[in-house]
């Protein structure tokens, strides 16, 4: 599944920033996961700060329903926040609990720096600059998570028996976040109709750059865990 036409902003901004992408797509972290050898420890510290980082992004998309001008954006944004704080966030707890994580516990966690270096970046795009910018500083998570489900899936090296992290690949793998982030790569474009003049590429360009390397500094975090 193409998760990105060639012509569409997110290709763009990707292909500006290939050095960065393949960072974040290839981590070690991600290729641990496929194949089972990553420690329980990094992965439940990852987990903890992944619960923290869904709160500043539910933040984020409140951000981008104030920064809209558009019915329609403001209703996407809004969509996309009841989806995080109602259905991901009761995902990720559930989730969590399997590995004997309470909400309680991952609400009294001290922020990681690189948890956040990562959310401060972003609100701090949307509240400089336009939805626009808001947007492409949250494609790199959106969208990445499930280029990485993808890759996982597809990969030989993946290890499925025995694997305890398989349900994690399958939800980024699966048909609804490969959704979630074909609807981002569409907004994107939508926005970019509108917004999007040649002078303003290569400051979209280096946000959607940084962005990327603070991924992949989110992996560092959980693999340095270990």
């Amino acid at each position: 599944m193409r998760l990105a036409a060639p012509d569409s902003l997110f290709a763009r901004l990707r292909a500006g920033a290939t050095a960065e992408w393949q960072s974040y797509v290839e981590h070690p972290f991600v290729w641990a996961l496929g194949d089972g050898s990553l420690p329980e420890r990094c992965f439940r510290h990852y987990l903890g700060q992944d619960y923290l980082f869904l709160i500043h992004f539910a933040r984020a998309y409140a951000l981008a329903a104030y920064k809209a001008e558009s019915l329609a954006d403001i209703r996407a944004a809004g969509e996309t926040l009841r989806a995080l704080s109602e259905v991901e966030m009761r995902l990720h707890v559930q989730y969590c609990a399997g590995w004997g994580m309470t909400e309680t516990d991952m609400e009294g966690l001290p922020e990681a720096p690189e948890t956040m270096a990562y959310t401060r970046y972003v609100l701090e795009r949307g509240l400089a600059g336009d939805v626009l910018d808001l947007h492409v500083a949250l494609a790199p998570c959106v969208i990445g998570y499930a280029e990485i489900g993808q890759n996982l899936l597809r990969s030989p090296a993946t290890r499925r028996q025995g694997n305890p992290y398989v349900a994690w690949i399958d939800q980024y793998a699966g048909e609804a976040y490969q959704a979630v982030a074909q609807a981002a790569v569409v907004q994107l474009d939508r926005l970019a109709q509108r917004r999007l003049t040649p002078a303003r590429l290569p400051d979209l360009a280096r946000t959607f750059a940084e962005a990327t390397r603070l991924e992949a500094a989110f992996w560092q975090m959980g693999l340095d865990a270990g």
